[in-house]
């Protein structure tokens, strides 16, 4: 009977919220941050809806790894050599460039590295070329969506991505395109601890409360005052007059901060967007 009634009740509270039907995505949105300011959903699913919209827009190239910063194994090298940069970087994926021009020629799994270790089958660079993987190429304005999907019907998680001239542009991985939605996955390699500011999807991005006003407003070009606080969480608590809270709002020299995470004593997270849509940020480096 109570199960039935908390069902009932929470339909009706979905209903409410939903009774009139968005006629635009913005609209969408704001009946999204209704339902969390309600109790309808919590913040991480508002969270995760915003995400799967972003992902239906984005495109790879606003995720993407900039080439500059990929780590690739170059065919020319000694098998030692290869073997050595891959147990340093400790990557699950190299694409393997090959010749002056940097062309790439497959795609190396360290799982088919390490088994093919373990049973004494990889000796020589013959037997490495034997386990290549055929590379992936996307297109940079591919949509995250159709991305997403092609990823899930190849069950390939890596796709090399290319301009409109067919050189390589980037690299992206199936953990990008979900990170949109479910937030930054962190695995046993990354180096979480120095990275305070990240980029998100539709021009905005994730800034950690305890980001340093020094380094906010060296990477925004802004000038948020520093004479009474040093971090942008605290900057944001004294705006407000209070603890930020989950889904609260505020808008800051041109900028527009949305408390991503936040417990009953302080800020933990934010998203951060700027008002002008032109704005144009440094690029991040990778983990």
């Amino acid at each position: 009977m109570s199960d039935s009634s908390s069902g009932s009740s929470w339909l009706e509270r979905l209903g409410k919220v939903f009774s009139d039907e968005p006629e635009s995505r913005e609209e969408l949105l704001d009946m999204i941050k209704d339902a969390q300011s309600q109790g309808v959903i919590d913040s991480d699913a508002q969270l995760m809806i915003e995400g799967v919209l972003n992902v239906s827009e984005a495109r790879v190239r606003d995720i993407m790894i900039p080439r500059m910063q990929i780590e690739v194994v170059d065919a020319s090298e000694p098998l030692e050599v290869i073997l050595e940069q891959m147990l340093e970087t400790s990557h699950s994926r190299y694409p393997v460039i090959e010749g002056t021009q940097g062309g790439i020629v497959g795609v190396l799994l360290a799982k088919d590295v390490f088994r093919a270790v373990v049973k004494g089958e990889l000796k020589t660079k013959e037997e490495l070329e034997a386990i290549y993987r055929e590379p992936t190429f996307v297109p940079e304005s591919k949509r995250l969506n159709m991305l997403l999907h092609d990823f899930k019907t190849s069950r390939n998680h890596l796709a090399l991505v290319v301009d409109e001239y067919g050189e390589l542009a980037g690299l992206v991985t199936i953990e990008d395109v979900l990170e949109q939605i479910v937030g930054n996955i962190e695995d046993e390699h990354d180096v979480d601890e120095d990275s305070f500011i990240q980029k998100y999807v539709g021009g905005a991005y994730t800034v950690k409360a305890i980001t340093p006003l020094d380094e906010f407003n060296a990477f925004f070009r802004v000038d948020v005052p520093t004479d009474k606080s040093e971090t942008i969480g605290g900057t944001l608590a004294l705006e407000l007059g209070h603890v930020p809270v989950e889904g609260e709002e505020i808008e800051l020299c041109g900028l527009n901060f949305t408390v991503f995470k936040a417990s009953d004593r302080r800020a933990e997270l934010f998203k951060v967007q700027p008002l002008d849509s032109s704005q144009v940020y440094p690029e991040i480096e990778a983990d």
